[in-house]
């Protein structure tokens, strides 16, 4: 495999809640060969001000970023949302900038969601990964990664490599976990009996392991599952990839 390049975004979740995620990202990729840098002066990509209406403020943010990862040979980010919404929105939200045109159709065709990268453009399905011991994973369908990245398969194909998983699908691996970053706290209710019947698909399949390409939607689930405690624990695909693979970590 050539050597590669790529920029770590680590997402605004990531960088506040979950660090391991992204340090994570940087040991597998490091592992499969990929030379990682990571860009100081990166901060968000605008979805959060994008989904709260304030669309000034989210092409200030997004234009912002698209100077920052100008001469990144390719972004690869452990995040289906943020990468949907620099695929999904950046067109239109950076209209008013005719002359960024091309250079923001540059940008969205080299960044990347964690798996696709590794799957679509590694053409790597087994990363080496082995679990202590044996575990049911099952797989959580994020809505963004899925619907606006076509990101389904890259996913599972790497779980099912993972020696000592059990990949188990859930019923309804598709439906929404009731997240929706500001949509959760708008629409409490609504988010609530979303994740109940998310929760329960579940706890169905038997699961030691939840898992997904988003911190967001895992935050979301994990919180409940173990509000209720259950035995079944949230791990970000990252991290279930780099389980008992070589090398420092990040």
């Amino acid at each position: 495999m050539a050597q590669k390049r790529v920029s770590l975004f680590v997402t605004c979740l990531v960088d506040q809640f979950y660090p391991e995620v992204g340090e994570a990202t940087v040991r597998l990729l490091r592992h499969l060969g990929v030379e990682v840098d990571f860009p100081a002066d990166q901060t968000c990509c605008g979805q959060v001000a994008l989904n709260g209406g304030y669309r000034s403020h989210a092409t200030a943010v997004a234009k912002r970023f698209v100077e920052v990862f100008r001469g990144s040979e390719a972004i690869v980010a452990p995040s289906g949302s943020c990468v949907a919404t620099i695929h999904a929105h950046y067109g239109d939200l950076l209209r008013g900038y005719p002359e960024l045109a091309e250079e923001v159709a540059s940008l969205q065709a080299r960044t990347y969601e964690l798996s696709q990268y590794l799957v679509d453009v590694l053409g790597v399905e087994n990363v080496g990964a082995r679990l202590p011991s044996p575990a049911r994973v099952t797989y959580h369908d994020c809505c963004h990664a899925l619907r606006d990245l076509g990101v389904g398969a890259q996913p599972r194909r790497l779980l099912s490599a993972v020696d000592g998983a059990e990949l188990t699908e859930m019923k309804d691996s598709a439906s929404c976990c009731g997240f929706g970053g500001t949509f959760s706290v708008k629409f409490a209710d609504i988010s609530s009996a979303i994740l109940r019947e998310k929760l329960h698909n579940v706890e169905a399949t038997g699961a030691d392991v939840l898992t997904a390409v988003d911190s967001s939607c895992l935050m979301h689930m994990g919180g409940a599952l173990r509000r209720q405690g259950s035995r079944t624990r949230p791990m970000h695909i990252a991290e279930l990839l780099c389980e008992g693979i070589e090398g420092e970590r990040a």
